[in-house]
């Protein structure tokens, strides 16, 4: 797979949780794509800090949700939850569901 190939599996994935209004609901920051065709980023504070979505082989979603903090002295990169086989209208409702974050003003994917 080539970069330009990664980086468009991970806009589309942003495009399928909702774009900005994801971004600016959610707080999500530091977005990044890995060559593999993951999109990856940064929560505000709270029990999940990171997540991790990749396109497996079946063409469906594996999500990672993770805390992950690095200090002086150690790092600590915990897995919270995994969810596996996510169709693209699932990644939403998935989300909401394990965060407790919205995703949108107007609709309810849980």
């Amino acid at each position: 797979m080539t970069q330009q190939e990664s980086k468009q599996i991970a806009i589309t994935i942003l495009q399928q949780l909702g774009g900005n209004k994801f971004a600016v609901m959610t707080g999500a920051r530091h977005m990044a794509f890995d060559a593999d065709g993951s999109l990856s980023f940064r929560l505000p504070a709270g029990k999940i800090n990171y997540v991790k979505i990749t396109l497996n082989s079946l063409d469906l979603y594996d999500v990672e949700y993770r805390y992950c903090k690095i200090t002086m002295k150690k790092c600590v990169n915990d897995l919270i939850h995994e969810s596996k086989g996510l169709y693209f209208d699932m990644l939403r409702g998935d989300f909401e569901r394990v965060t407790g974050l919205r995703t949108s003003l107007t609709e309810v994917y849980a």
